[in-house]
């Protein structure tokens, strides 16, 4: 059998538990900032509607005497580690899963420790005795299983699943608690009529297969009660990854650009210390209106630089046709493997010296950073002070003003719109407009580099575009354009 267990509200739980004067409040353990997120809300917060993931500001309106509480990850980290040790006590077979979850095999234990039943009370008794804090255990006899018991009776929950009880169980499982079942996917359920795990039994591989692609035969195997997935006690982890909510949304390019070369250089540093590199990044956006996406790109060599990963993100940034602010910004990595795991000589031979290079300054950082503080050396870019003198000092350097004259099938709306969209994110000022004889005027003001990439969107132009002629006019007289606009 396989047990799960999971702390209840652990980070809430671990702050009620060392100040008396929260026990029984609404708290939640957040940024004090009304645009963080929760990270998880006491049990009495739950009761208002508030729930991990939920604005700060949208918690307080749900609740106005909400305690806000600011996370205190290594006093979390300290008892995560003591928690793991006590299960480690019961079988060597553990999987921690994050920092306040962990699966753990029981097989063979029964004669040590008695019934799987009497292991989860122990477990549960232990972890409270020691460190006066309450956790759900799942029983049952497979992983998947495990996790959805440990679940259904929180908080201080203890849920068996027997052998016996799979197949009647995953019958009447709601499929949206099947993990990986999100909004996108429910359509298609809905579709096929399919409400609970057992419905899936309707349909053969095939036909579930085009419709869910590499989750339809898992979905199966899952609706027939198996999970061939063991509980892995040497886990390797699989990315690495650093995010930031903004204080404030941005859409300047050059303050996007600062952030994600602040979040490459937190993964770079996490790669190096961990003697690891990487094969794939990937960045995250979040917006305004809370959607998200995300770009990622496989590389042709393994990297830990973090000015290559920035190269890399920031690439994938400006392929992206911004249209809204952004609230969130987020860069990782992936397919990450020991720094000495041999390569084809092949790319040996062709690796970038430049890159090399960046690599032995980006560990002698490392190394001053360890011996003195992780603030006290860091990229010019990202100090403020150099910024301002930076800005104060190129600013009329290197700005220059353009006015455009794009000819071809390229007057409309969306053309304008995708103008302004491509200048608001490159930082460019000016505006677009349509002039009478059928072309488009534009004028861009900025850094002298970005106003040429600028110039080269327009002889592509977005894809509805046919654009024929570019014309070029530098002006001498720089005005003081506040942004890009629309003119008509």
């Amino acid at each position: 059998m396989i047990l799960h267990i999971d702390m209840d509200a652990f980070f809430a739980a671990v702050e009620q538990r060392d100040n008396p004067a929260l026990k029984n409040k609404p708290v939640i353990v957040s940024g004090k900032s009304k645009r963080s997120v929760v990270s998880t809300a006491s049990y009495e917060a739950r009761k208002f509607g508030i729930r991990s993931a939920m604005p700060v500001f949208q918690a307080m309106q749900k609740c106005d005497h909400l305690i806000i509480i600011p996370a205190n990850i290594k006093k979390y980290q300290a008892d995560s580690k003591k928690i793991m040790e006590i299960l480690s006590g019961f079988s060597p077979l553990v999987e921690p899963v994050s920092i306040d979850e962990a699966y753990v095999d029981i097989t063979g234990c029964e004669r040590l420790f008695g019934s799987p039943q009497e292991i989860a009370c122990a477990i549960k008794k232990s972890i409270y005795t020691q460190l006066f804090l309450t956790s759900s255990v799942g029983i049952a006899p497979i992983k998947f299983l495990a996790k959805i018991a440990s679940d259904m009776n929180k908080p201080d929950g203890l849920t068996i699943i027997t052998k016996d009880q799979v197949k009647d169980f995953i019958c009447t499982l709601p499929i949206q608690k099947v993990q990986g079942i999100g909004k996108s996917t429910m359509k298609q359920m809905d579709y096929l009529q399919i409400k609970n795990l057992g419905d899936i039994k309707k349909y053969d591989l095939d036909i579930l297969t085009r419709k869910f692609g590499k989750m339809g035969p898992r979905l199966l195997a899952l609706a027939n009660g198996i999970d061939p997935s063991k509980v892995e006690t040497d886990r390797t982890r699989k990315s690495i990854s650093s995010e930031i909510t903004l204080s404030k949304d941005i859409f300047d390019f050059e303050a996007v650009k600062h952030e994600i070369l602040d979040r490459c250089q937190t993964v770079g540093k996490d790669l190096r210390q961990k003697k690891l590199v990487c094969e794939n990044v990937f960045i995250k956006l979040k917006f305004s209106d809370f959607s998200q996406i995300t770009r990622s790109r496989k590389l042709d060599t393994l990297i830990c630089s973090s000015s290559a990963i920035f190269k890399e993100a920031l690439d994938l940034y400006k392929k992206i046709r911004l249209k809204k602010k952004i609230r969130l910004i987020g860069v990782g990595v992936t397919g990450l493997k020991d720094k000495d795991t041999p390569v084809q000589m092949l790319l040996i031979k062709t690796q970038d010296r430049q890159k090399i290079q960046w690599e032995s300054v980006d560990k002698a950082v490392d190394s001053i950073s360890k011996k003195f503080g992780n603030h006290i050396v860091k990229k010019a870019s990202l100090n403020q002070l150099c910024q301002s003198s930076h800005r104060r000092k190129n600013h009329m350097k290197n700005k220059i003003q353009v006015k455009v004259n794009i000819k071809g099938r390229v007057q409309g709306v969306y053309y304008r719109a995708e103008t302004k969209n491509t200048a608001d994110r490159f930082g460019v000022k000016g505006y677009v407009k349509n002039l009478s004889n059928g072309s488009v005027e534009a004028v861009f003001e900025g850094d002298q580099k970005i106003v040429t990439q600028m110039i080269e969107w327009c002889h592509q132009g977005p894809s509805a575009a046919n654009v024929e002629h570019v014309q070029v006019e530098k002006t001498n007289n720089l005005s003081k354009f506040e942004n890009f606009d629309i003119r008509y």
